[in-house]
């Protein structure tokens, strides 16, 4: 779901002030200004107030915002569960019945003007797909486009992230690199363990060094890489099976683990 025009439905707590837009200044009061009572695209307030009128209307409504994350929330009734996850104007939602579903598209359809995108399959650089018996997500598009940023597209692939024998340490001694680079790499790969919980470990191991980089440092960054240019399309499975249970193993040649837990089955390759 896709808010119109959203902050130009948030309210302003402040005074705002803005100068008489060009063409439609006023001949007998031209050094008049004007007083904002709703924000506009452009001021600062904007996003809070926009945030603050929403929230405002949901808890009004019986949702209950998140403790941790601001941006969720959440309904119960008995065994039924509502989720809206809120990100500026764009809503992702979903529910164990159809109905609050339907009931939320008119409570928000009733307030605001709204434009209803169909169901999810790409959000923030995630691609989800939803199956008969779980939901996959993926970044791959994401990550073929990380790739061919750092120019590695051409580069041989690895067969796992990070090499077993290699240490990472501070190399005091070693040849310094651009820093700019190496945090750039490094924040885009971080993004990346949204959907591969395989290169976590590594890309952490990484990122301990950002204020110092070595030529080796930069080196185990361009091996994660080359490792995600060969497995662009890994993801996590989400299954619907409700086994409370958490089992581990690998298949025969030892290059894939699979957890699974309640509610869920996690896929991922080391």
């Amino acid at each position: 779901m896709d808010v119109k025009s959203a902050f130009l439905n948030s309210f302003l707590q402040e005074e705002v002030f803005i100068e008489q837009p060009k063409g439609f200044v006023d001949a007998h009061h031209p050094n008049h200004v004007y007083r904002l009572k709703k924000a506009l695209y452009g001021l600062k307030q904007a996003p809070r107030a926009w945030y603050e009128r929403l929230t405002q209307f949901l808890v009004d409504n019986d949702y209950t915002r998140g403790s941790v994350d601001k941006t969720l929330f959440i309904k119960r009734n008995n065994d039924e569960l509502f989720i809206a996850q809120i990100y500026v104007d764009d809503i992702v939602f979903g529910s164990t019945n159809n109905t609050k579903v339907q009931q939320f598209v008119d409570v928000m359809s009733h307030e605001f003007e709204m434009s209803l995108i169909g169901e999810l399959s790409y959000f923030l650089g995630l691609q989800i797909r939803q199956l008969d018996d779980g939901i996959f997500i993926t970044q791959a598009k994401y990550a073929k486009n990380l790739v061919k940023k750092f120019g590695l597209e051409n580069a041989k692939h690895c067969d796992t992230p990070m090499s077993t024998t290699l240490k990472l340490s501070k190399d005091a001694s070693g040849k310094s690199v651009e820093q700019t680079l190496y945090r750039g790499m490094i924040g885009s790969l971080l993004y990346l363990t949204a959907s591969r919980p395989d290169i976590s470990f590594s890309v952490g191991v990484c990122a301990r060094y950002q204020a110092d980089p070595k030529e080796s440092h930069l080196s185990s960054v361009k091996r994660i890489i080359r490792y995600v240019n060969g497995t662009s399309n890994y993801g996590i499975w989400y299954s619907f099976d409700t086994n409370a249970s958490l089992v581990g193993f690998s298949d025969a040649d030892g290059q894939e683990i699979v957890m699974i837990g309640r509610a869920h089955r996690a896929v991922a390759s080391f």
